[in-house]
């Protein structure tokens, strides 16, 4: 929460802050964006049993290697889907033992960390448009990780693993076709 440039920080703006970032990811508005990490891993995860759910989420490897098991899976994801699902996966899995047997998708997505587009759309837009200042950059993720070096990134409550997180999504994902932009949000 942005006000004239200053940062509202403190324990309670953490949680409030990934909530909104998963409730703005699943917005409608932001559907033209592709997926993230969070969203491909909790469909897939809803198609398993419980117990193989439990076991991908306790799975620790490189993107390599997930990028594999998601190929093996035969779930129809596209190359750019199944590089997201592994940065996210490589960066923010093992879970930590939360148990997810008996979630449904609503419910493992509330489990799982904020995912790259989860950020952008939650920090991106409180200081510059989000088309202009995050949908049209074409960055490499060591682009994309400078960019927290900036005084007014410097302040983004973000963790290191969100910032790779974040960064990977967006070197994969972005820039977006200007086309592929909703017209009200574009400049």
């Amino acid at each position: 929460m942005m006000r004239r440039g200053k940062w509202i920080t403190g324990v309670a703006l953490v949680p409030a802050m990934a909530a909104m970032a998963l409730w703005a990811a699943d917005d409608d508005q932001f559907a033209f964006m592709p997926d993230g990490g969070r969203s491909i891993l909790t469909g897939l995860l809803s198609a398993m049993t419980p117990e193989a759910a439990q076991d991908t989420l306790m799975r620790d490897d490189a993107p390599e290697g997930w990028a594999t098991w998601a190929t093996s899976l035969d779930a129809g994801l596209d190359p750019a889907s199944i590089e997201t699902l592994a940065s996210y996966a490589a960066l923010n899995l093992p879970l930590g033992g939360k148990p997810v047997s008996g979630l449904g998708a609503t419910e493992l997505a509330e489990v799982l960390p904020p995912d790259g587009k989860d950020l952008a759309v939650a920090q991106c837009q409180f200081c510059h448009a989000l088309f202009s200042g995050y949908l049209m950059h074409d960055r490499d993720k060591a682009g994309w990780l400078s960019t927290f070096k900036s005084p007014f990134h410097t302040e983004i409550p973000m963790s290191r693993v969100e910032r790779e997180t974040f960064a990977g999504y967006s070197a994969i994902n972005m820039p977006l076709a200007f086309d592929d932009v909703p017209p009200e949000l574009r400049f």
